[in-house]
Formats: structure tokens, sequence, C-alpha cells
């Protein structure tokens, strides 16, 4: 990035760092930057370490599940060429929520929090796997294609997701912890786990950054990509593999956290252009200050209570759509 984008790229830093002092200072109990400065610095009161062992970690991943979804929502922008895209259409949320019932609802010989995401992942991408078969096996190999399989897909998921809840939940409480993940919300890591989370998003960054050339000359239109010698149904197939590995991380670390994979892109685009490059991290940065904010709004609107991740983003993002869509038609 040079000029404008770096500027860019600085001022969405700065607005990240002010989001997640924000984030951590906010909750049912207020904290004060004084005393975030006192936990960092070493502090061993009970509210410093309470700063350190849960708001910070919580705060942390909040962005980085936000900075995910902000880098699947610009893939299947790309791929797709259609800017009302989002990260969740091919199955993907379909898969993680199936995944994540069966890990709350089916006992089995491994510790739910290790499970949860684990299962959530595998449902998310092997959702969008199954879609990118199908469309294979019945010579649809094109985006339309891909998009009538995952619509099927979904439906096929989300029935089965339904009947094991009706099946094996014989409790209210059980239903309630699913409900609540699939509405969406970020659980308090270890330092472990974050590191953990950090590195994958690092290489989800990366790995996305290895597409934006050909995003870029697949945005010219199928024909010119051709002449440009890209394979397109490979490229495509390939992109969305990509791009759900990357929504399957942010699902398996947020639950299903909705509109932000769709406003971020554009947010981004109107800050620093459509080439996909400056576009990737501008987009994750976005993203990451979207749910960090949302996060804090969550602890706090109605303490002691929380109200989940995915509801926020929903009340915010429901308008933004909306204002998407209109422009579009006017168009």
């Amino acid at each position: 990035m040079t000029g404008a984008p770096i500027r860019t790229g600085l001022t969405l830093g700065l607005a990240l760092v002010l989001a997640i002092v924000v984030g951590v200072c906010a909750g049912h109990d207020w904290a004060t930057p004084a005393d975030l400065m006192r936990a960092v610095a070493g502090d061993q009161a009970l509210r410093s370490r309470l700063l350190v062992e849960w708001r910070i970690p919580r705060v942390l991943a909040a962005a980085l599940v936000g900075a995910l979804l902000g880098l699947g929502g610009v893939v299947f922008q790309g791929v797709f060429r259609n800017p009302l895209a989002e990260p969740y259409l091919l199955g993907s949320a379909g898969g993680a929520a199936l995944g994540a019932t069966v890990a709350l609802l089916v006992p089995l010989a491994m510790p739910q929090s290790i499970l949860l995401p684990l299962l959530a992942f595998a449902g998310a991408w092997g959702a969008t796997v199954l879609v990118i078969g199908i469309s294979r096996v019945s010579g649809a190999v094109d985006a339309a294609g891909m998009l009538l399989a995952g619509v099927a897909v979904a439906a096929i998921l989300g029935a089965l997701r339904s009947f094991l809840m009706l099946a094996l939940s014989d409790e209210t409480v059980s239903l309630q912890i699913v409900l609540s993940w699939v509405l969406g919300g970020v659980q308090t890591p270890t330092w472990p786990v974050l590191g953990l989370l950090t590195l994958i998003s690092a290489g989800c960054l990366g790995l996305t950054l290895l597409l934006a050339g050909r995003l870029d000359v697949l945005g010219l239109g199928e024909t010119m990509a051709v002449a440009f010698g890209l394979n397109v149904t490979r490229f495509i197939a390939v992109a969305v593999l990509a791009g759900s590995v990357v929504v399957a991380a942010a699902v398996a670390f947020g639950g299903l956290v909705a509109f932000v994979g769709l406003a971020a892109p554009h947010i981004a685009r109107w800050m620093v252009g459509p080439l996909h490059r400056p576009l990737l991290p501008a987009s994750a940065l976005v993203g990451a200050i979207i749910v960090t904010l949302a996060d804090a709004i969550a602890r706090a609107a109605l303490p002691p209570a929380e109200i989940p991740l995915g509801l926020v983003t929903a009340v915010a993002g429901g308008p933004f759509f909306i204002m998407l869509l209109a422009r579009r038609l006017r168009t």
C-alpha cells in the first residue's frame, strides 16, 4: 500500500486500538484507562487480574473474530462479484451450527471447550466442501451453481440441527445454550488459545493475500479473466475453499455473528478502493473494530445480563444492508 491507503491503514489501526481500550473498560463494572494501565503493568490486585485474565483476552479474541469475518467477506464478494455476498452464503453457517449442536448435546469423550470450536470449524468447512462437490457432480461449477447448491445444503443442515435439538435435548437449559451459540458470542479464551487464534488469523491473512491479484483479474469478468490466463473454474473453487477456512475459523471462536462479513468490506472499499491487496487488511481492521465495539455493547448494555453478540450486529447491520440494497437497485 502506498500513499492514501497507508494513511487509511494507520487511521484504522489507531481506531482499533481505541476500540480495544473501550472494549476492555466496558462491562457490568466499568474500568478506567488507569485501571487498564495498572493491570498491564503487572498489578496483582483482584481488579487488575480480572482485566488480564478475562476482559483483555475476550476483547482481543473479539477483534480477531471480526478481522476473520472481514477477510472472508472480501473473498466471497470478490469470487461472486456481488457486493451483497456475505461469508455464510454456501452453507457454512448451517454446518457450523450443526457441529456446535453435536458438541453441545451429544456426550463425547472430549472436553466441550475443545470439542465445540473443533466441530464448529469442521461443520463450516465441511459444508462448503459439500457444496463444491455437489456443484461439480451436477455440472454447475460456476458461481450461480454454487449458490444454488449452498441454499439446498443450508436447508438440509438446518433441518438436521432442528431434529437433533428436538431429539437430544431433554431440558430447557441445553436448548438455551445451543441458541445462545447460534446467536453469536465470543467466549473468553485462555492466553494459549488466544495465541492459537492469533496464529490462525495471521495465516488466514496471508492466505487471502495470495488470492488478491487473481481476485482483481476475476473482477474484470470471466471472459477477460480467461484472456489473462486465469482458470476461472479452478480459481473459484480454490478461493471459495480458502474463504471458507477463514469463515470457519471465525465461526469456531465467535459463533454466528451476523452482517460483519457483509458490512466490513463495503466500509473498507469506500476507504481504500476496490483493489484487493489493500482492501483485505483494511477490511480485517474494519471488521475487528466493529466486533470489538459490538462485543462491548453486548456486555455493557443490560448488566448483569449479556446480549448475544449476533443480535447487536444484526440490529446495526440490518439498516446497513437495506441501504446497500437500495443503493444497488438505483444503479
